[in-house]
């Protein structure tokens, strides 16, 4: 699949920054709810969210609002998607020539 000048910037934007990969790692062993993931990284979740909302943009994650029986509150869970990151010269070539 040929990706989109925008799409490849998307890409390189969210792999970018060493907390992003550290969270993509995360989220290869397992679903994190927002709360949990931000206090592991010892950081506050609106920073969080705008890493989770870049690596969304170019499709690394995606998010699932759940209702919890326990206390019926809603909560964010991000999981990992499947991808394969590979730019080759002949994409390049596709999107200059």
């Amino acid at each position: 699949m040929t990706k989109t000048l925008q799409q490849i910037v998307n890409i390189g934007e969210a792999i970018s920054h060493p907390l992003r990969l550290k969270v993509l790692y995360m989220l290869s062993e397992r679903e994190w709810y927002v709360y949990e993931l931000a206090k592991e990284l010892n950081i506050s979740r609106q920073v969080l969210y705008l890493h989770l909302k870049r690596l969304e943009k170019a499709g690394f994650v995606e998010s699932d609002l759940r209702l919890e029986d326990d206390d019926m509150r809603a909560k964010k869970f991000f999981k990992l998607k499947e991808f394969d990151v590979e730019i080759g010269i002949n994409e390049l070539k596709h999107l200059f020539d």
